[in-house]
């Protein structure tokens, strides 16, 4: 299985990297990782609705750009669908057992995704109705997709 994570804008923090680069090693023996960074657009402070969504429109077209026809899509939305991480193991397990080699997960930048990015992702993710820096979703998202692949090799894994 190949997993992919798309994501806007890049890790700065040295700590982020450091998890990022932890659970990176940790899949290597369960599925092959990439990890692709699209170019973020400066938000202005208090930006109106319309410029939001020219920037989301912006980002969403460079995440488009490199998502493949045969991926299996799982856009990180706060109003997607909310899944212990049993589920989520469950439905990664599933979607290799169904023929899919390819998963992809899109995580947005600061202000989320654009429309054309949400109407192309085959899921919706959430993981709370909270909002999270999208650095640290990225940490979240590897940690959780690891546990996910401990859980379906009946691997033990602190809960």
């Amino acid at each position: 299985m190949k997993i992919t994570l798309i994501t806007v804008g890049k890790i700065k923090e040295k700590y982020w990297k450091d998890g990022i680069a932890e659970y990176s090693k940790r899949l290597q023996k369960y599925c092959k990782l990439e990890v692709l960074e699209v170019p973020d657009e400066k938000t202005p402070d208090q930006a109106s609705e319309a410029v939001e969504n020219k920037i989301r429109e912006k980002e969403g077209e460079r995440i488009l750009r490199l998502i493949r026809e045969d991926s299996y899509v799982i856009a990180l939305a706060i109003e997607g669908y909310k899944l212990s991480s049993e589920e989520l193991s469950k439905k990664i397990n599933s979607l290799g057992i169904s023929g899919c080699s390819h998963i992809c997960f899109v995580i947005g930048g600061s202000i989320g995704l654009s429309e054309t990015v949400l109407k192309r992702a085959d899921y919706s993710l959430s993981f709370s109705d909270m909002t999270f820096p999208h650095q640290m979703m990225r940490v979240i998202l590897l940690e959780q997709i690891y546990r996910s692949y401990r859980i379906i090799h009946n691997q033990p894994y602190h809960k």
